[in-house]
Order: C-alpha cells, then sequence, then structure tokens
C-alpha cells in the first residue's frame, strides 16, 4: 500500500527530527559549559557520565559482545564524532550558536555523496533538491543575519567548525551501516565509551573536575546527547541515510528560537523565509522510498 510505504519513511524521519531538536538543545547547554570549562573539559565529561549510566542498561538489556565488524564500525563512527564535536564546540565558543549551526550544514552535503560513494545508495533526485533547497533556505537567513548586523565569527572558530562538519559527514555514512549491525543502545555506550576513552588521554594534561555547579548542566548535556544519539541509532536502522541526513538542516530553526527565547534575538522575516524552504525540503527528501525491514537483525532491536 502506498500510505503504508509513507508512513515506513516519514516515521524514522520525524524520530530523526526529535533528535536534532535534542542536539540544538544541548548545543546551547555546551556552549555555556564550554565557555566555562573549555570544550574538552565539558566532551570529557559528559562522554564519561554517559558510559557510567549506560554500562549496566546495556549488560542488562543486550548482553552480547559484538563481532569484529560491528567493533570496527563503533570505533570509526565514535572517533570521527569525537574529533569532530570536539572541532564544534571549540569552535562554537567563538561564533554565534546560529552562525555555528549554519557552518556546521556542509555536513549534510557532503555525507549525501559519501553515502553514495561508500554506502553505494542510489542517491534520487528528490534527495538531491530536497537538500539543496533546505541549503538554499539556510543561505537566505544568513544573508538577513548578516544585513542586519554585519557581525561573523572569528576565522579560527569557522574552520574548526567547517574541518569539524567534513568529520561528522564521515560518522554520519557510518552510522548507516552501524545503526544495521547495533542497536541504539550499543551505538550511544560505543559513542560515549570511545570519546571517553579518546578525551581521557589527554587528561593528564588537560583534564580538570568542574565546579559543583557545572554537573547540573553536565548531566542534561549527557542525557540529550546519548538520547538523541539512540534516537538517531533507530532511525538510521529504518532508513537510508541519503533521506535522513537532510534533517540536520532542522537544527537551525531550533537555534534561532533558542537564541529569540534565550538570549532575545529578533528574528527576521528572512529567518522565517529560511525556515520554511528548510522545512519543505526536509519533506521532500522524506518522500523516497524507505528500506526493506529485513535488513535489521532482530537482536539488535534493543
Amino acid at each position: 500500500m502506498p500510505s503504508t510505504r509513507a508512513n515506513q519513511a516519514l516515521v524514522p524521519f520525524a524520530v530523526a527530527c526529535a533528535a536534532i531538536a535534542i542536539f540544538a538543545g544541548m548545543d546551547a547547554v555546551m556552549k555555556t559549559l564550554s565557555i566555562a570549562i573549555g570544550a574538552y573539559n565539558a566532551l570529557l565529561w559528559r562522554a564519561i557520565i554517559g558510559t557510567i549510566v549506560l554500562t549496566p542498561l546495556y549488560l542488562l538489556r543486550v548482553r552480547r559482545i559484538p563481532d569484529r565488524q560491528t567493533r570496527l564500525l563503533h570505533l570509526g563512527r565514535s572517533a570521527a564524532g569525537a574529533v569532530s564535536v570536539l572541532l564544534f564546540f571549540w569552535g562554537l565558543v567563538r561564533t554565534p550558536i546560529a552562525q555555528g549551526i549554519a557552518l556546521s550544514f556542509i555536513a549534510p552535503l557532503v555525507a549525501l555523496a559519501l553515502a553514495g560513494l561508500f554506502l553505494k545508495e542510489k542517491i534520487s533526485s528528490r534527495a538531491v533538491m530536497g537538500s539543496l533547497a533546505a541549503f538554499v533556505g539556510v543561505i537566505v537567513i544568513l544573508a538577513g543575519q548578516s544585513g542586519a548586523k554585519g557581525q561573523a565569527g572569528t576565522l579560527e572558530g569557522a574552520v574548526a567548525i567547517l574541518v569539524g562538519a567534513v568529520l561528522y559527514a564521515v560518522s554520519l555514512v557510518i552510522a548507516r551501516r552501524q545503526s544495521l549491525a547495533a542497536g541504539p543502545i550499543e551505538v550511544a555506550l560505543a559513542f560515549n565509551l570511545i570519546g571517553a576513552v579518546l578525551y581521557g588521554l589527554a587528561a593528564p594534561w588537560l583534564g580538570q573536575v568542574p565546579d559543583m555547579a557545572h554537573w547540573p548542566f553536565l548531566l542534561l548535556a549527557s542525557a540529550g546527547g546519548t538520547s538523541a544519539i539512540m534516537l538517531l541509532a533507530w532511525s538510521y536502522a529504518r532508513a537510508e541515510a541519503q533521506q535522513l541526513v537532510v534533517v540536520e538542516y532542522t537544527a537551525f530553526i531550533w537555534a534561532v528560537l533558542l537564541g529569540w527565547w534565550i538570549f532575545g534575538e529578533t528574528v527576521l522575516p528572512t529567518t522565517y523565509a529560511g525556515a520554511l524552504m528548510i522545512v519543505a525540503g526536509c519533506l521532500w527528501a522524506a518522500r523516497a522510498r524507505p528500506i526493506a525491514p529485513r535488513t535489521l537483525k532482530p537482536e539488535i532491536l534493543q
């Protein structure tokens, strides 16, 4: 039935959109923490908290040892993700949230190309046009903000975010294969555990224990990041990467709303126009063909 196939495509798409909304809220929390204790320490302790919380849950619910191929997927995705988020939050301290997120939007375009190259996905015209429409929407919003404020982030912050976005695109493509081989709990634990180990290598020189005032924000950031990763893992197991990477653009809408709500920033007419283009592009891409459920292994649906 066509309606059933459409619903199969839209459900993982909607879940991915919810995950991006959570990520956007976490970005605001992490920027506050990065300013206070540094991006490195904020990410180190967020990863440690996530590992502590998820380990008993994994042992109780999953209780399986991933095979060698799955471990390599965990390592590749988590390593790329760990470096990308470190660069992103280091750059975000030096740029406005909305601008930093907008700069990161090269990631879906890079991921779209990588999905065709490495995952052998046939890139549909809908996915390409939807991605381009969403990207034009971001340009419209940025043009309006530049005309109103005439202020850009520092060059160092912008370069860090752009490099991080390329690595994030790599992690998005790996996430597709990873999510077909492992469940959301295992994916989230691997991301936090490997991130904690990688960040921990520099702890003797850069690590510091945060003040008590920062711990509620660290707990909030860890909970948000972990739940968003699990939601994305669930979505990537049920839809092709080319359908889902475009939802990254919706983060800009949340960045604008958070800026208006928390910081009292004015929402310009161009922001509304760009947001409409972003939503339209996402909905256009979401109408692509869903994957067959037989690609999922019963033991990973936990």
